[in-house]
């Protein structure tokens, strides 16, 4: 009788009539507690209708009764895989690979839940197994290249992708992946073919539509990502990484209050986002939007505080001047985004070279603002002691004349835009790199993968990102005793080297335009004092613009001239003005224009007042440069200490102030005793070309000394330590 039912309960089962299947097992079960087939089968419909846990109980069950069946472990260990218990479902499926080493899907399944666990090199040799009971197996394949990539090995993963394919040219899945590795290997045009054609097999395949938007904003074809995020969000509606992702490109379009209803879409979907919060309150700093902004930045620093991946590093700088939170957000960020990758093993000792190898890694070799203060300094390296070469991976803009000079000064130029962070890091080692120098840091189109592969034996953090990279394998960063009190070196990771002066390398050649601008040009009034800064608007906070307003009051006649980076900021600060009881009228702003002929509208303007806790970088120099007095707060962080560098640099400490009310009192007193500020503008003009700030001769002469102390103890096989020169 039992039998006649259990073949009645298997012929519904199978055609999918799973409550009548279901009475039938309970039934057998009732006059034969033990039965494993009953028992099995009921384990199996629990786990079709989602009951994951009574599955697992009832195969179990099952298991105690008769130990020998491989299908029961490799059902239970399906149960326990949703379940998200990694160990026990591998437990599960290696009990069925040892009663049945020929069972191809418990290797494979075997293969995901190891994947699940982050064990990825177990999983890949489950996959190859599974493989090589039946290499026709596109689906193990697949999931192998999913490894290879999670690992980072992403020539492999294309290979296995490639072989999914060939095997089954109608597998969305596996063109879908095979792009993302591409895109990893930084062959944009590719990857897109292949979210095209993943597409085109599943037109309803949100996850290609949002990696399609992905390689396009990588490339900075944002209507086309928007267009793509778009796409992905209608066919998935609370795909809330396509917010995130949509606001970034919208974001870069400054585009501001769109940005921000994306990510608010996000936060709605996911209130844990990874990144959002911090995301979230830059592009309402970009816009000057200050609404809820105590809230927002509490908020954001409890969650930094609480370890919790809340912000991206770099829009912190501009939000808190603490270095206990810079620091942590940096920690976070490297360790999810960047975690060291031993993949190419250790870099063999080598001899010492006859000239130190340095490597400088950027983006921005081009009209950009780090090449504005580094371009004399590559010139005038020491080509006898030091061997200079560009990893270049950004546009190539060949006619750019910036680019052209940089190119010059360079032993080796290398343009690796198309080259995968693995393969410049290899490119690297086989080149002997010495000294690795990032340039980038956390800022836009950096790569910070190229050293957590570890490019050269010695890796070093400078002038792009000011601050802690927050990651082991960064050996040093560069800086000088006003930037990192040696109290404060417990807050970086890397070890400092301090520099004599500033740490910030200048060009003593830029060029000031003869041109001479007239107020009226520039929309300033015919007389009157005029206060100036034209750093970006995102390092405007309410407390800075509260001391700026407090200064125009007591200023008559004074006008603030700021830097336009967009309308929407630029009304947003006139109402804020207006809020605060000035007029708007007496906020001016400058629109961008070439660097020679800015530098040389400086003459306009009577006083530059920095910002806090995001000082002024290469601002604060074009204003000294350009002859102009530079009024600034010290804060705690790397980002808050530049300006005070720069001035003690060129011998003007007596503009560093330490709090807002020394600030504000200063500013008013220079702006209403015109013989004090007339003694520092001849005190910075005597200065300008005898202080170490501009002296590149002596600036390259100590960088290369930092270089040579490095490269020494890594010959005496001595860790990096802290650095001091004199």
């Amino acid at each position: 009788m039992i039998d006649e039912l259990l073949q009645r309960a298997m012929a519904f089962h199978q055609k999918g009539h799973l409550d009548q299947a279901q009475s039938i097992y309970e039934e057998i079960l009732e006059t034969a507690p033990d039965h494993f087939d009953a028992l099995h089968l009921l384990g199996v419909i629990a786990a079709q209708t989602r009951n994951h846990q009574r599955a697992v109980d009832l195969m179990g069950r099952a298991i105690d009764v008769f130990p020998h069946d491989p299908s029961c472990y490799f059902n239970r260990g399906l149960a326990f895989r949703e379940l998200m218990q990694w160990d026990a479902a591998a437990a599960s499926f290696s009990r069925a690979i040892a009663l049945r080493p020929d069972y191809v899907e418990a290797w494979l399944s075997r293969g995901l839940v190891l994947q699940g666990a982050k064990r990825l090199r177990e999983a890949i040799a489950d996959y190859e197994q599974s493989i090589a009971l039946k290499p026709d197996n596109a689906e193990a394949w697949l999931n192998r290249g999913v490894a290879l990539g999670d690992l980072r090995e992403l020539k492999a993963a294309l290979a296995s992708y490639d072989r999914a394919i060939a095997l089954k040219p109608d597998y969305p899945e596996a063109w879908y992946n095979r792009g993302i590795a591409l895109q990893g290997l930084k062959q944009t045009e590719a990857a897109l073919a292949s979210y095209d054609r993943a597409i085109e097999l599943k037109p309803d395949f949100a996850e290609a539509w949002s990696n399609r938007g992905i390689a396009f904003q990588g490339v900075d074809e944002l209507a086309s990502a928007i267009d793509s995020y778009d796409r992905a969000i209608e066919l998935k509606p609370d795909y809330f990484e396509m917010y995130l992702n949509r606001g970034d490109a919208l974001k870069e379009l400054k585009l501001f209050d769109a940005a921000a209803d994306s990510y608010e879409k996000a936060s709605s979907l996911n209130p844990a986002c990874d990144f959002l919060p911090g995301g979230y309150l830059h592009i309402k700093m970009m816009a000057c939007d200050w609404s809820s902004f105590d809230e927002l930045l509490n908020l954001l620093v409890v969650k930094i505080m609480g370890h919790e991946r809340a912000s991206k590093p770099f829009p912190v700088l501009s939000m808190s001047g603490l270095l206990t939170v810079t620091g942590q957000a940096a920690l976070m960020y490297a360790a999810e985004k960047y975690p060291p990758c031993d993949i190419l093993g250790e870099i063999v000792k080598r001899p010492r070279h006859e000239r130190i190898r340095v490597g400088y890694y950027s983006a921005d070799f081009h009209d950009h603002a780090t090449m504005h203060l580094m371009a004399e300094f590559f010139e005038k390296h020491d080509r006898s002691k030091f061997e200079l070469m560009a990893f270049s991976f950004g546009p190539e803009r060949k006619a750019d004349v910036v680019r052209q000079r940089v190119v010059r000064a360079f032993d080796r130029f290398i343009d690796v835009g198309g080259v995968s962070d693995r393969e410049v890091a290899a490119m690297s080692r086989e080149l002997e790199v010495d000294i690795a120098v990032d340039l980038k840091g956390y800022t836009k189109d950096s790569r910070t993968d190229i050293f957590a592969f570890r490019a050269a034996p010695i890796q070093v953090n400078y002038l792009g990102y000011p601050g802690t990279m927050g990651a082991g394998y960064i050996d040093y960063i560069i800086a000088d005793h006003t930037l990192i009190p040696e109290g404060f070196q417990q807050f970086y990771t890397e070890k400092a080297v301090y520099l004599p002066g500033s740490y910030q390398a200048n060009d003593s050649t830029r060029r000031i335009a003869d041109r001479v601008f007239t107020r009226e040009e520039e929309g300033l009034p015919p007389t009157g004092f005029v206060f100036c800064c034209f750093n970006n608007n995102y390092k405007i906070t309410p407390a800075v613009f509260d001391s700026w307003m407090r200064i125009l009051e007591r200023v008559e006649g004074a006008v603030l001239w700021l830097y336009e980076d967009n309308p929407k900021a630029a009304g947003n600060l006139r109402k804020e003005a207006v809020r605060r009881g000035v007029d708007a009228g007496r906020l001016i702003f400058a629109r961008r224009m070439p660097l020679a002929e800015h530098l040389a509208r400086h003459r306009l303007a009577d006083l530059f007042l920095d910002t806090l806790p995001y000082n002024a970088h290469t601002t604060a120099s074009d204003a000294l440069w350009a002859g102009l007095p530079l009024l600034t707060q010290i804060g705690e962080s790397f980002a808050g200490r530049v300006a005070a560098s720069l001035l003690n640099a060129i011998g003007l400490p007596e503009l560093i102030t330490s709090s807002p009310e020394a600030y504000e009192a200063l500013a008013i007193e220079l702006a209403t005793r015109p013989e004090k500020l007339a003694a520092i503008k001849l005190k910075l003009d005597a200065n300008r070309l005898t202080a170490p700030l501009f002296d590149s001769d002596r600036f390259v002469g100590n960088f290369e000394a930092a270089y040579e102390k490095m490269y020494e103890r890594y010959q005496l096989d001595l860790p990096p330590a802290h650095i001091y020169l004199q």
